[in-house]
């Protein structure tokens, strides 16, 4: 069993614009607010940069900058860890369908913004970032394999690691095979030390002997997330507001869990 310490929390939603919104509705003492926020400002972007930034790196970048604001940490001294199930599809929709009918027409800023890490590259100019980070899939276990990688890496390197997960609202023909609804976006900064700043500990192993089911979120809000291709996350969230010592599961493929 590994012990690594969480010195930041980020949380953003259409319904949860902030962690401290969040937390209290995860913990279920509070009804999520009934308006439902814009997508975020992106203040780290230029004002011709954030008008062209496509949904996954307004929020990505969002939930990032808080985190280390709620660290206290330089976001330009952090390594990064950038997950998500399927990036952008809707560019991924645009660029298939004008390929099928007007490659001429494809729009460069739009090509740029199609690569999955494109959140991961927003972040390291905006922040002037020269550590070192990653940008990574793995479906329905995006999540489990984010953090396990962030926290290896707080393992191996003893650095603090920030950890980004970010899903949008699937669109065209792509929808039916890869679903995901809404925005959701959340990002934890893990630490090798316990800090002053430091807001919960995890201890963590991997399990060969595993056959089971992720933990499942249980907050009345996790239904109105359910859609979107991250709630996994909502589990580790869960258990963070409720301030209480939890064990949340996540299978990382067929035979081995986190």
């Amino acid at each position: 069993m590994t012990a690594v310490f969480i010195e930041g929390i980020a949380f953003w939603s259409p319904r949860l614009p902030g962690w401290e919104l969040a937390a209290p509705v995860l913990r279920g003492e509070q009804a999520p607010p009934a308006a439902l926020a814009p997508r975020p400002a992106t203040a780290l972007l230029p004002p011709n940069e954030r008008r062209r930034a496509p949904d996954t790196v307004a929020i990505a970048l969002e939930v990032a900058a808080e985190a280390c604001a709620d660290a206290g940490l330089t976001a330009c001294e952090l390594a990064s860890v950038f997950t998500s199930t399927h990036g952008d599809l809707a560019i991924t929709d645009y660029m298939c369908a004008t390929l099928a009918t007007s490659p001429d027409s494809i729009s460069p800023i739009k090509f740029h913004n199609s690569v999955h890490n494109t959140a991961a590259g927003y972040w390291s100019i905006a922040t002037g970032c020269m550590a070192p980070y990653i940008a990574l899939s793995a479906w329905h276990h995006s999540f489990a394999v984010g953090m396990l990688e962030a926290i290896t890496q707080v393992a191996c390197d003893e650095v603090p690691v920030l950890l980004v997960a970010y899903d949008i609202e699937a669109k065209g023909a792509l929808a039916s095979v890869a679903p995901s609804q809404g925005l959701l976006a959340a990002a934890l900064i893990f630490a090798p030390t316990r800090g002053e700043r430091s807001v919960a500990q995890i201890e963590w192993n991997t399990s060969g002997d595993w056959n089971g089911e992720d933990t499942k979120p249980t907050s009345a809000v996790a239904c109105e997330l359910a859609g979107n291709a991250m709630v996994k996350c909502l589990s580790t969230f869960e258990a963070l507001a409720g301030r209480s010592p939890r064990e949340v599961r996540y299978t990382l493929g067929p035979e081995l869990a986190l």
